[in-house]
């Protein structure tokens, strides 16, 4: 069996899994944003405020916003394991994604949980 080095132990049904697990999580915070905005008639900033400052909703940011990242992960290194056969530069280009996914998520926490 052949395995590749940028994978770290991942298989296909992994990437799989984590794909489809992350869609659905993507979908149900969609879905309930559009019915919370299409339901808040004159949505004002206190009704957004008092959304997003309950813990359920910033729980449920947290999560969304890890799966946002495996998901745009998942996808980004598959393109360029596809389409960048350079080693040297797909390193360079997976490690940049890698620093700004975690910049993205280290603002999301402190947008959410105001740390």
């Amino acid at each position: 069996m052949v395995t590749n080095a940028a994978s770290f132990g991942r298989s296909g049904v992994h990437d799989y899994i984590l794909l489809r697990a992350s869609a659905v999580i993507l979908a149900c915070y969609t879905v309930f944003l559009v019915g919370f905005i299409a339901c808040s008639a004159p949505l004002t900033f206190e009704i957004w405020n008092g959304l997003f400052s309950s813990l359920p909703m910033k729980v449920f940011t947290l999560i969304t916003l890890v799966a946002l990242l495996i998901h745009a992960w998942i996808g980004v290194w598959q393109v360029l394991t596809d389409y960048v056969k350079h080693t040297a530069l797909r390193g360079v280009l997976q490690f940049t994604f890698v620093v700004v996914a975690f910049s993205y998520l280290a603002s999301g926490i402190v947008i959410v949980w105001g740390v």
